[in-house]
């Protein structure tokens, strides 16, 4: 994490903000909103939206109220999650800080913006999302990446405690922090019927079963992250239940750039526990292909991503690799 010196004054003029949102043919704003307003997202006012033509009204706001920028991209999930996590660690610090979103590809003014300061600070911008602090108009870098959150409350102190020494004190209503209390213990909680059908089939050896116990809590549930992890590894397991270990291993040997042999040879990695090294052959298979075939090692890295879970620290530091590869 690249920690930053926590003055408004140390970057006073480094960039300039000002301009932004008063450019000619600017974005009509969104529909209900007041022009230059940053729009909550998803109902979620600890989590707001900025564009090029409401940034100012960020900006201004910095002045008042400290703001924490996060550039994503819907190419990246995990960076709008990470957003969201920020929003309610937003939520903890009782609106101490606001959480502005910006996506990256449809603001380039936004981007231009801040660009020099994020080359100063990072030099390549190696993963995502982009977080940055925004005090009385003037950005700070924080770090590139998904960060677990339970680590960042030293940053925040810090940004808030630089954020009272420039008398910016304000709160934004963020709403409620949801209730922590477990309605009882995990351990006595019943497990709901479809996820006790998917652990009865995997007990049985019916993978197929279990997966299938496991898309339909998805359709009913998208947002159930304990069947999407399990579902990725029924897969995981289905995959590699038939696949011999040392023809697998070979294969890959020999034809280092055969994407087929690479994602088998990934999976028996994965299953044996080598998580690194599963995901570092295929960040190099990415790097040597092209087309299709780069394509098919990407999307079936990110599917090994699930099987981990996207706030282990080896999927953050794989998917800056991939990030790398990419581009």
């Amino acid at each position: 994490m690249t920690q930053q010196p926590f003055s408004a004054a140390a970057l006073r003029g480094a960039v300039d903000l000002s301009g932004l949102g008063k450019r000619p043919g600017q974005a009509p704003a969104a529909p209900g909103s007041t022009p230059g307003e940053a729009s909550s997202a998803s109902g979620d006012p600890a989590l707001r939206q900025a564009d090029d033509a409401t940034f100012e009204s960020v900006v201004n706001g910095s002045m008042t109220v400290p703001t924490v920028l996060v550039l994503w991209t819907p190419q990246v999930p995990e960076s709008v999650q990470h957003a969201q996590a920020l929003a309610q660690l937003s939520r903890e610090y009782e609106g101490r800080f606001v959480v502005v979103g910006v996506e990256l590809s449809a603001n380039p003014g936004i981007v231009q913006a801040l660009t020099p300061v994020l080359q100063q600070t990072f030099g390549q911008v190696d993963a995502l999302p982009i977080v940055l602090g925004l005090l009385q108009g003037q950005p700070m870098p924080f770090y590139l990446g998904v960060q677990d959150t339970s680590q960042l409350r030293p940053l925040f102190d810090k940004f808030l405690e630089a954020a009272v020494a420039n008398g910016v004190t304000g709160r934004a209503d963020v709403g409620e922090v949801p209730s922590q209390e477990p309605a009882q213990d995990e351990e006595d909680a019943p497990l709901s019927p479809l996820h006790q059908q998917a652990y009865d089939a995997i007990e049985a050896g019916d993978l197929d079963g279990a997966a299938t116990a496991y898309e339909q809590a998805l359709q009913a549930d998208p947002g159930d992250d304990e069947a999407r992890l399990g579902l990725g590894q029924v897969r995981l397991l289905r995959r590699t239940q038939d696949l011999d270990v040392d023809a697998t291993r070979q294969a890959a040997a020999e034809r280092p750039s055969d994407v087929a042999a690479q994602v088998a040879a990934a999976d028996l990695e994965l299953v044996g526990g080598h998580v690194e090294d599963a995901f570092l052959r295929l960040v190099d298979t990415v790097r040597v292909t092209s087309g299709d075939e780069r394509n098919q090692a990407r999307e079936h890295l990110l599917e090994l991503f699930e099987v981990i879970g996207a706030q282990d620290p080896r999927v953050a530091a794989a998917r800056r690799s991939l990030t790398a590869a990419l581009f």
